[in-house]
């Protein structure tokens, strides 16, 4: 079971690449797209291959075993 976690918006939306690497699931902006890229990431339950994709409050990320939500 994904463990979940929150993340609080300081602006309107953060993109999703940026968001894997603020949360350091990935180690860096490279490896976050490749895995944006090969469809390992959804965004409420929907395969995100957006890599700029804009996340905003309400949204739900999965990524691995990780979950967050953004607030």
């Amino acid at each position: 079971m994904a463990k979940e976690q929150s993340f609080e918006l300081k602006g309107e939306f953060i993109e999703l690449n940026k968001l894997l690497k603020v949360l350091q699931w990935t180690e860096t902006g490279g490896a976050a797209n490749v895995a944006i890229t090969e469809g390992l990431v959804t965004v409420n339950g929907t395969v995100a291959t957006e890599k700029r994709k804009k996340l905003r409050s309400g949204d739900l990320i999965v990524f691995q075993k990780q979950k967050v939500k953004i607030l």
